[in-house]
């Protein structure tokens, strides 16, 4: 017996509503769930429909396709900066979900393309849907966007300290020639102790003498550095790193020769008459 083409139609347009009515009964939202509007689990056959209505009813489907189209695109652009920034998020939303609107856009299309009267109450909720993934992705955005600013943040503030720990070996290493250790000698003799040119000359005189401007200066009886300190963990009581800055050395220096002599010139003096200040 041959089948009547009328009810092999009518099968297929019940199961596409009954597959969209389980769609609507839930859709995930990245762990949310968005409850769709209740339809009727068993659907009444559609009453018919004038050419305009019918219009309508394909331009509302159409839009809500195009949306959750738009919707996915937006999310596979965002996913796909953050996994390619390599950035952790943190505790913030790091990626969008899509798979629910997937599968909403493929049951909506697929009743899209069936004659006769349109599911525009799967349309509604494919919109629904559709604007709260996009809600998603601002937020991610947003978290990326947060991220990839402390990160720039963070380079930056690195950059910097680089630059400055960069300046001040250099620096160092300048004052740790005998020039440069002269050049910060008269700086620090002018700034700290008021002292001028007749003064120092008369520490240039001395210190030559003593360790000839050499930081690593040594003498067997235990003197260190430029003003032969002794011992020479004494000018720890500057800094730690006496051993190898001049400035350090200078430092201790002029305060011993300020407390004991009280001028350079008066160190000099010393030294002429006994050999060592």
């Amino acid at each position: 017996m041959s089948r009547n083409p009328f009810f092999r139609t009518a099968r297929r347009k019940t199961l596409t509503i009954v597959g969209a009515t389980a769609l609507l009964g839930a859709l995930a939202v990245g762990g949310a769930v968005l409850i769709a509007p209740a339809v009727a689990s068993a659907a009444p056959a559609a009453a018919p429909v004038d050419d305009v209505t019918a219009y309508n009813q394909r331009v509302q489907v159409r839009a809500a396709l195009d949306t959750a189209k738009t919707a996915i695109a937006d999310a596979a652009a965002v996913n796909a900066d953050v996994r390619a920034s390599g950035l952790d998020l943190g505790q913030a939303r790091k990626l969008v979900d899509v798979t629910g609107l997937q599968s909403a856009h493929a049951v909506l299309s697929d009743a899209a393309s069936e004659k006769g009267a349109v599911n525009t109450t799967l349309a509604v909720a494919v919109a629904d849907y559709s604007e709260k993934v996009e809600s998603q992705v601002a937020e991610v955005r947003t978290n990326l966007n947060n991220a990839v600013a402390q990160k720039q943040a963070a380079d930056a503030a690195a950059a910097q300290a680089a630059a400055a720990a960069q300046a001040a070996a250099e620096a160092q290493a300048a004052a740790n020639t005998p020039d440069g250790a002269r050049a910060v000698a008269q700086q620090l003799m002018a700034s700290e102790y008021g002292w001028g040119d007749d003064q120092f000359q008369c520490l240039n005189s001395l210190w030559n003498k003593e360790s000839g401007w050499d930081y690593q200066a040594y003498n067997p009886s235990g003197a260190t550095g430029i003003p032969q300190a002794l011992p020479g963990d004494k000018m720890a009581t500057i800094a730690d790193d006496w051993q190898t800055n001049a400035a350090t050395q200078i430092k201790w220096g002029l305060g011993y020769i300020s407390s004991v002599y009280g001028t350079p010139c008066s160190a000099w003096g010393h030294s002429q008459a006994t050999n060592w200040y």
